[in-house]
């Protein structure tokens, strides 16, 4: 990361399927129920799921009734874990240019990128895919109306 904390489109995916294969507890989700789930072209969502694969996240299984699940419980299984397995090693960066330019005067913006950074940093290494998972199939029960009226709150 160079700068602020950045959620690529791969690294959302990986962390949203993960977040559904933890909902699942242990069961199969095939690619086509994530991408459609997720709203998003199922090519694209079978690269990223190769990348958890690889990572030892998600573990595939072959067969008429296959799909993805998880390699261990959710509870073992960070957010942190699931975006280096896209993005790489999380790090706490504090200035947004590659190279110092402001010459012993504080930056600008020095603690606020500091504070998001550290933040996101924290949340992502503290956050489970189970405390998640719950939340998801709690809000799953819920009637669209409802819900965008919770987003908007």
């Amino acid at each position: 990361m160079s700068t602020t904390f950045k959620i690529s489109d791969a690294a959302a995916i990986a962390l949203h399927a993960a977040v559904l294969l933890a909902a699942r507890r242990g069961g199969l989700l095939n690619a086509g129920e994530i991408s459609k789930a997720l709203a998003i072209s199922e090519a694209h969502l079978v690269k990223v799921l190769q990348r958890l694969t690889r990572a030892g996240i998600v573990a595939p299984e072959r067969g008429r009734r296959g799909g993805y699940r998880l390699v261990r419980p959710p509870a073992g299984i960070t957010l942190q874990e699931v975006y280096e397995a896209i993005e790489g090693r999380m790090t706490v960066e504090i200035c947004l240019f590659r190279r110092k330019i402001c010459k012993r005067r504080p930056c600008i913006l020095h603690g606020l990128i500091r504070d998001i950074n550290k933040r996101a940093l924290n949340y992502f290494h503290e956050t489970t895919l189970d405390n998640l998972a719950e939340e998801e199939k709690k809000s799953a029960g819920r009637p669209a109306a409802e819900e965008q009226t919770r987003q908007r709150s």
